[in-house]
């Protein structure tokens, strides 16, 4: 399942993304999801909690993917 997520500043923490797409119930679950080795950006693993995730990328977990574009996109 495929979802797009608004970017309203520059960039936003990998952790708090997983929180705000409801992917993770809190933003202490999706660093474990990270820590664990359950998160890619842009098909590569990412193991930084708050890796600064960017319009254009794409993060996938738990079979989804969401992604990121300028809110004023």
């Amino acid at each position: 399942m495929d979802t797009v997520f608004r970017l309203r500043g520059e960039y936003v923490a990998l952790c708090d993304l997983l929180k705000l797409t409801g992917i993770a119930d809190s933003g202490g679950q999706g660093k474990l999801m990270i820590a664990s080795g359950e998160v890619t950006v842009d098909g590569k693993p990412e193991s930084r909690k708050t890796a600064k995730i960017r319009a254009g990328q794409a993060v996938r977990c738990l079979g989804q993917t969401v992604r990121v574009q300028a809110a004023d996109a």
